[in-house]
């Protein structure tokens, strides 16, 4: 997918609502925002998160970054420092988030009572597709 297709995508399951929902849900708590690719870029640049406590954004990519290293402004961090951070919860900013919430549930995340979830709501179907093929 390029560009428009994620904004495209978006639009279609309604991320406005789903945002206004996660404000309201963690407000006063502290978020990680976990993928930091196109996908995120594009609701970063189309969304405003400021109702959000982002106190980071991890991503593997960020395994060997340099001390107060930002990225599109905010603090990055690699997943193995995500718990350090102690955040109340880490949102998942992919598109193809089945495998990626298991697989952070079951190692970095493996030992905390860190909430897990996808920052954007899927259909059904797309799940399915998603696990499925």
């Amino acid at each position: 997918m390029d560009k428009l297709e994620h904004l495209q995508y978006l639009e279609k399951i309604n991320f406005s609502k789903r945002l206004k929902n996660l404000e309201k849900k963690y407000k006063n708590k502290k978020i990680i925002i976990y993928g930091t690719g196109q996908f995120f870029q594009v609701i970063n640049e189309n969304y405003d998160l400021g109702g959000l406590d982002i106190i980071a954004i991890a991503d593997r990519k960020f395994y060997e970054h340099k001390e107060d290293e930002t990225f599109l402004g905010y603090k990055v961090c690699s997943p193995d420092e995500m718990v350090k951070l102690k955040p109340d919860c880490v949102l998942v900013a992919t598109l193809n988030t089945v495998n990626l919430i298991e697989e952070l549930e079951y190692t970095v995340l493996k030992k905390s009572k860190i909430k897990l979830k996808p920052l954007i709501n899927k259909p059904l179907f797309d799940i399915w597709k998603e696990i499925w093929g």
